[in-house]
């Protein structure tokens, strides 16, 4: 006899044992995800038994695809949060797409076994295939470098969405960015690529090259921006040119990254032309703090950064330490607002962010959401950008 129960909505209700049975899966794992807060069935108000509908088989799937990807249980959390059907259909694109890469990476790795194999019995060993093959053996870094471009795409998303005023961010920042006469520029630190997309460039005796640490984060930007432009993989502290090689050095939202300022501001010196320019943006102390006080309101434990960037690098204290370097530095304030009317933004963007709050909100997700609902019901949140543009040169 089948354990489930038809209710008035007509959705199937199971009991523990026998959804468990049809979905392949432990009781003792239901109850492991149910105290994780990431599979929690309902209460029968009549005989207060644990029961589960289907829409919990399509939930418990993105767990346990997730799972074999390779996503820890903190970051599932966050990733099956939202409930809406477009959350749904994003979440199964986002599986295929991670599935797909799995796929390519384990291709890859067996040609490399297979051609390490022949090398050894022909009893010649090469080295560069060995040392390429111990690379691939040490790691796809595909989650990770899923995880980057997706905080980051969240955090851009909520200042495109929002934004009051009527120059974006990296429009404004183009626009101060003398492009006339330069050769070689590169970007430290690129992300997908945003400051060049829609830009109409001319590639004629110009070469852009557009770097950042995380090979996810540059192979986002070569699929956005296409083969005009040069794509490099490479810590600031330590960038592969010659002296002297770049016109224009840019680094967006990217020295307070560094753990060794002084070293990058000189490597930054050393590939920029004596009559190079450096330009180089950074945030105050006041930037988006409305986002920072509303978690903090939740749960006051809440940072959402490791440490405040702006005082590593911010615009009360980066003219100081750029003059260091440079003989002439020119500070340009961009100030504007965000008006956000959507919690699950709100709650994606807060989420995405480098501080605690994964740890502190845990399985709270849904009371987290409900508190912004009532936080943005009436008029939103309004937000106050403060940001700034160094723009240096040794006269």
């Amino acid at each position: 006899m089948s354990c489930f129960l038809l209710y008035n909505d007509g959705m199937k209700k199971y009991l523990t044992g026998e959804f468990a049975k049809k979905a392949g899966v432990t009781e003792r794992t239901l109850r492991f995800y149910d105290k994780k807060g990431l599979l929690k069935p309902s209460i029968n108000p009549d005989n207060k038994y644990r029961m589960y509908t289907d829409n919990d088989f399509i939930k418990l799937q993105n767990i346990l695809i997730l799972k074999q990807i390779g996503f820890s249980l903190e970051d599932i959390q966050i990733l099956i949060s939202r409930k809406d059907r477009k959350s749904l259909v994003d979440m199964l694109n986002t599986q295929k797409e991670l599935v797909n890469q799995k796929l390519d990476y384990f291709r890859n790795l067996k040609q490399a076994i297979e051609v390490t194999e022949k090398s050894i019995e022909g009893r010649r060993i090469d080295w560069d295939k060995m040392m390429h093959l111990m690379h691939l053996l040490t790691g796809d870094g595909i989650i990770e470098h899923y995880k980057d471009s997706h905080q980051l795409t969240t955090r851009i998303s909520l200042h495109q969405k929002y934004t009051v005023g009527e120059v974006d961010w990296y429009d404004w920042i183009y626009s101060q960015i003398k492009l006339t006469h330069t050769n070689r520029i590169l970007e430290i630190g690129c992300g997908e690529g945003s400051l060049w997309m829609n830009r109409k460039i001319s590639f004629r005796h110009r070469e852009i090259f557009l770097s950042d640490k995380s090979e996810g984060m540059v192979e986002s930007a070569r699929k956005n921006l296409g083969n005009d432009f040069n794509f490099l993989c490479f810590p600031l502290e330590n960038i592969p040119f010659k002296d002297h090689y770049f016109d224009v050095v840019i680094a967006n939202h990217t020295l307070f990254y560094l753990h060794d300022m002084k070293s990058g501001l000189k490597e930054i010196v050393r590939v920029l032309d004596d009559k190079g320019i450096f330009y180089t943006t950074t945030y105050s102390k006041n930037h988006l703090k409305e986002i920072t006080n509303i978690a903090k309101e939740f749960d006051n434990r809440i940072t959402l950064s490791d440490e405040p960037l702006y005082e590593v690098f911010g615009m009360e204290n980066g003219k100081r330490q750029l003059k260091k370097y440079f003989t002439d530095v020119e500070m340009h304030i961009y100030q504007d607002q965000l008006l956000v009317t959507s919690a699950s933004d709100l709650y994606d963007y807060i989420m995405s962010c480098h501080g605690n709050q994964i740890s502190v909100i845990g399985n709270r997700s849904d009371e987290f959401i409900a508190f912004l609902e009532d936080k943005l019901k009436n008029n939103g949140l309004l937000v106050n950008k403060e940001a700034c543009l160094f723009i240096c040169k040794n006269m």
